[in-house]
């Protein structure tokens, strides 16, 4: 199986040394001195290809998905900083008729926390004197704050405690790969709950399997939809 990669970067190339245990050949790669484009030579190029990775920048986001769309080139798309427009992505997707993965994290442990924190905030809810929040750590060359594992988060408690704000406070400093940690606080004790990242191959694995998992799909799916259907 052939996929492509859009933005070579440090999870670019962890992609590419992650994607040969499973099978999978890198064929082509679209960065800044190759963006991908809708024409004919492209298409030509893609003609084997399964599917694309993009882990490029927010601002490309929306142009690469248009052209994958009018490439009919399925698409894991593991860039953040773009679901304010998540409806326009969909509709785009749904119309295309192509295959599309989305995660604000394609790491599976942060992807099975997910679930831990909305039981959590289930179970939190109902007790007035536990307060909610959100801290996420990452390293200084990250451009979106909060991260888009946070907002996630964020909303996952916000839809146990309504009109209740749900803070998050973001660090970025230094080369800190990734932390979020969910806490409950009250005057006598506080609960937390921590993912903590050692390598981003974890987000490759992630891709990968997503990758694997949308070939010959259609529809506009979620990380989690892939977890669910596995699990």
């Amino acid at each position: 199986m052939k996929i492509g990669l859009i933005g070579y970067g440090k999870m670019g190339r962890m992609i590419e040394g992650v994607a040969g245990r499973h099978g999978l050949e890198v064929s082509e790669r679209f960065e800044d001195v190759r963006p991908l484009r809708p024409d004919e030579s492209t298409r030509r190029v893609l003609k084997d290809v399964s599917v694309l990775i993009d882990f490029s920048v927010p601002e490309a986001v929306l142009e690469n998905i248009q052209a994958c769309a009018d490439l009919s080139v399925n698409l894991v798309e593991g860039t953040t900083g773009w679901h304010q427009r998540i409806d326009e992505v969909q509709k785009i997707v749904e119309e295309s008729g192509i295959g599309m993965v989305y995660a604000s994290n394609f790491s599976l442990g942060v992807n099975l926390f997910y679930r831990i924190v909305a039981r959590a905030g289930e179970i939190f809810k109902p007790f007035d004197s536990y307060d909610p929040f959100i801290e996420e750590s990452h390293h200084k060359f990250k451009k979106d704050a909060p991260s888009g594992t946070g907002l996630v988060l964020k909303k996952m408690l916000e839809e146990h405690y309504g009109e209740q704000k749900v803070p998050v406070t973001s660090v970025r400093a230094g080369y800190i790969p990734g932390i979020h940690a969910v806490s409950f606080d009250s005057a006598v004790d506080t609960v937390r709950f921590e993912h903590t990242v050692r390598s981003r191959e974890g987000f490759a694995e992630g891709a990968i399997l997503a990758a694997k998992w949308v070939v010959g799909r259609k529809g506009f799916y979620e990380f989690g939809d892939v977890l669910e259907d596995i699990i």
